[in-house]
């Protein structure tokens, strides 16, 4: 599976709490159909999504996982884009409703194949471990939105040295020669991430990049502002010149930073590098030195420094509550498991993958 699927996080742990781009990723006006799945802690929600996937590939389509970031090994949607199907865990935290119930969209209930009695045997454990992973959540949050704010400030700092309009100039030129002009306009952008804040640590899919696309622009700027400029005047040409595009919003500052634009009809990708990810393969590497005001850089390096470390610890504090959470999700994953009928899930979970396929 890691070297056969492009992967993408569909919502993140960000500074500014948690931002979801669930809903986001499917177009009822286009003809896509959403299946939403409903269900508890260890329903069954990421197996049922692994047999669509299994069908989908023994049919010969492309498929788009999406991982989720509390358990990087766990799915929350599938994305078969030439059948224009998303299959979405429509539960907390990125809970997703139907815009046009019926007409784009299906809820699956997998709530049908447990037994409410046992799950009631169990109520007294089951309400404090849920509450002990909220609260454990709530930590992670609070140490991810410090470490924001400390890489907020470090983007504030760099516009004082960062020579905006020559970038937003570099970035107009760079985009009119690399995008060709369409004489047929259909634009269309999808938001999503390719890292975030996990269990694991800060996880970054860049096969996604490095194996789906042939030419890969590198934006290397340590300090972000002139790649956030490059990136956004890239945004606006691809769309105005009829593009269907993939905006990779930055998983910490997602309100503020586009980290990467991939235009998948040229296999183009515009990316930036971070400590967590890297590019071996690319076609040209773009240093945003020649953007900076080296004088007003200096007096800002100290205070910028600092900025990086501590939030480096902030972000292990984020990693290590999430693994504890991690631990006591399994803990409420295992009432659910001993309450599910998963012969019959089983059944269901085959005839409906092959029925969302026919």
């Amino acid at each position: 599976m890691e070297n056969v699927f492009s992967k993408y996080f569909l919502a993140s742990n960000s500074s500014g709490g948690f931002v979801s781009h669930f809903a986001d990723n499917y177009d009822f006006i286009d003809g896509w159909r959403a299946y939403i799945i409903k269900g508890g802690p260890g329903t069954g929600k990421s197996s049922f999504m692994k047999y669509v996937v299994i069908n989908a590939v023994d049919k010969g389509y492309n498929v788009e996982l999406c991982p989720c970031s509390s358990d990087p090994d766990s799915l929350d949607g599938v994305i078969i884009k030439e059948k224009k199907i998303i299959i979405l865990d429509g539960t907390a935290p990125h809970v997703v409703e139907p815009k046009l119930p019926g007409v784009c969209e299906e809820i699956i209930n997998l709530g049908e194949f447990w037994r409410g009695d046992k799950l009631r045997e169990k109520v007294k454990e089951i309400i404090i471990v849920t509450n002990q992973n909220k609260k454990l959540h709530k930590t992670a949050a609070a140490y991810i939105s410090a470490a924001g704010e400390l890489m907020l400030d470090n983007y504030n700092l760099g516009t004082r040295f960062t020579n905006v309009k020559k970038a937003e100039r570099y970035g107009v030129r760079l985009a009119e020669n690399l995008i060709p002009k369409q004489t047929k306009s259909s634009p269309k952008e999808w938001v999503r991430f390719i890292g975030g804040v996990t269990p694991k640590g800060v996880v970054a899919f860049k096969k996604t990049v490095e194996e789906f696309y042939q030419n890969i622009i590198v934006i290397d700027d340590k300090y972000g502002v002139a790649a956030n400029v490059i990136m956004e005047s890239i945004r606006e040409i691809a769309l105005e010149r009829g593009y269907e595009i993939i905006t990779l919003k930055n998983p910490f500052l997602a309100s503020v930073i586009t980290d990467h634009i991939l235009i998948p009809a040229l296999s183009l990708a515009f990316v930036r590098e971070y400590e967590y990810i890297n590019f071996a393969t690319h076609q040209r590497r773009i240093h945003a030195r020649r953007f900076y005001d080296i004088n007003i850089l200096r007096d800002c390096r100290t205070r910028l420094t600092f900025n990086r470390r501590v939030a480096r610890e902030l972000l292990l504090g984020a990693i290590e509550t999430l693994e504890k959470a991690k631990r006591v999700h399994d803990e409420l994953e295992k009432h659910y498991i001993d309450a599910m009928d998963f012969n019959a899930l089983t059944l269901f979970a085959e005839e409906k993958s092959k029925e969302i396929l026919s």
